[in-house]
């Protein structure tokens, strides 16, 4: 095929005139080769500035909402003193809000409800601890006497094979450990008083704590539709239906927890019981404690166990009560868990295990407890905002209804009306 030069007239056909292909023509000499690359039009320059406006304006914007965000949790560290009992009084109301709304339902006055609940559950946590006590106070003398025997057996399997350390080596170590106390007693005086603060900083909130959950056990009913009259008609609805859902994520936390708790105090309350260690139940129930603690709570509860097993059985019964620790809280803590509140909390596992180690690293123990339960919460509010932008009515209750304020003479009450949504809406979220 021959390619026709602009500007030119065909040669005659000779032996110089080869084929050329369409896509790769032969330049003229002093021709410089078109480029791939589009030309440029008059709009580029326009489309750039409107551009660079539009990421200009966006990332101000996303600048306020990080200065907002940091201000806000700025003032909440500040009121941490203060939203710490309210948040531990929530958590203890979604566990103690059945049975007195069992007994609000069967006529019994509001308070007298909430303080019989209240009551029983204070004594109920009495009992366990006095349940706990006297077998640990049987058995303490044994095991001071088990502990003493455990380090002697420890010294000697230290100047065995295959460590072969000498008695004095031994000794010089703990000379050592020794002269480190006393040349830190000063600090460790200070971190004693440290601790002995927050223990009783914790009793405060405790005591806080259980004062707010009397008047949110009392009280309850009353707060939702406190909070609705605080906005207005329009609001309203979505003030009340958030509210039930944050209630209900709530004490789904709980119960996952106690279902984890119960797991791992079972199972490693079983493997104690076969192996013959004593303190089964104490330590048992101080496992499903700490199961509410995240990481330090199952350290402290296996750490109890593994002590006990090598002060009353021996180094190889510790091993395997270590061994049944270890494996219960992996499958706890990387399977079970994150399954239980993955699905209770509409949550995934991955967002669960992330959320308790940033929980941890920025607030610590309180922090890791809290972090599941308050990205659970984010996550509604998120989904609510959402289904509310794409025209889905979140507000409107399962059974087809709407909350509403009503007022009356006695104040604001919250009703229930047939919701009326948009053409095409209406069964799709009553149906939700």
């Amino acid at each position: 095929m021959r390619i026709r030069l602009p500007g030119r007239t065909d040669p005659p056909p000779d032996e110089g005139t080869r084929d050329v292909e369409p896509d790769q023509p032969t330049p003229e000499a002093g021709v410089v080769p078109a480029t791939h690359a589009p030309a440029p039009t008059n709009e580029r320059g326009v489309r750039l500035k409107r551009a660079s406006r539009s990421l200009a304006v966006a990332s101000a914007e996303l600048l306020l909402i990080v200065g907002g965000l940091i201000i806000v949790g700025y003032v909440l560290g500040k009121l941490w003193i203060i939203l710490l009992p309210v948040v531990l009084g929530l958590l203890f109301t979604t566990v103690l809000w059945p049975p007195t709304r069992f007994l609000r339902n069967h006529g019994w006055p509001a308070a007298l409800a909430a303080l019989t609940v209240l009551i029983t559950f204070l004594a109920a946590f009495g009992g366990i601890i006095a349940l706990i006590a006297p077998p640990v106070v049987r058995q303490v003398e044994e095991l001071a006497d088990g502990v003493s025997i455990g380090l002697q057996q420890l010294q000697d399997w230290l100047t065995g094979p295959p460590f072969n350390l000498g008695q004095e080596q031994i000794g010089s170590a703990v000379d050592q450990a020794i002269d480190s106390i006393q040349g830190n007693a000063q600090n460790i005086a200070q971190y004693a008083v440290t601790g002995a603060t927050a223990i009783g900083g914790l009793l405060i909130n405790l005591v806080l704590a259980l004062v707010l959950t009397f008047f949110f056990l009392k009280d309850g009913p009353r707060w939702v539709p406190w909070l609705a009259a605080q906005t207005g008609p329009a609001a309203a609805p979505h003030v009340a239906a958030l509210s039930y859902k944050t209630w209900s994520t709530l004490s789904e936390f709980i119960r996952q927890q106690a279902i984890v708790g119960f797991v791992d105090a079972f199972f490693i309350g079983l493997g104690l019981w076969i192996l013959g260690v004593p303190l089964v139940l104490p330590l048992a129930v101080l496992t499903f404690f700490g199961a509410f603690i995240p990481i330090i709570g199952a350290f402290v509860a296996g750490g109890f166990a593994v002590l006990i097993a090598l002060v009353d059985s021996g180094f190889t019964t510790a091993l395997i009560v270590l061994g049944i620790v270890l494996v219960v809280q992996q499958i706890e803590g990387n399977v079970l868990q994150p399954i239980l509140q993955g699905r209770g909390l509409n949550l995934h596992a991955a967002v669960v295990i992330l959320a308790v180690t940033a929980g941890s690293s920025l607030a610590g123990i309180i922090g890791a407890f809290l972090a599941v339960p308050v990205t659970a919460l984010i996550a509604v509010s998120y989904r609510y905002a959402r289904d509310q932008l794409d025209g889905k009515s979140p507000e409107i209750l399962p059974d087809g209804t709407r909350a509403q304020i009503s007022a009356d003479e006695t104040g604001a009450h919250l009703v229930r009306e047939p919701a009326t949504t948009p053409e095409g809406d209406g069964e799709e979220a009553a149906a939700r």
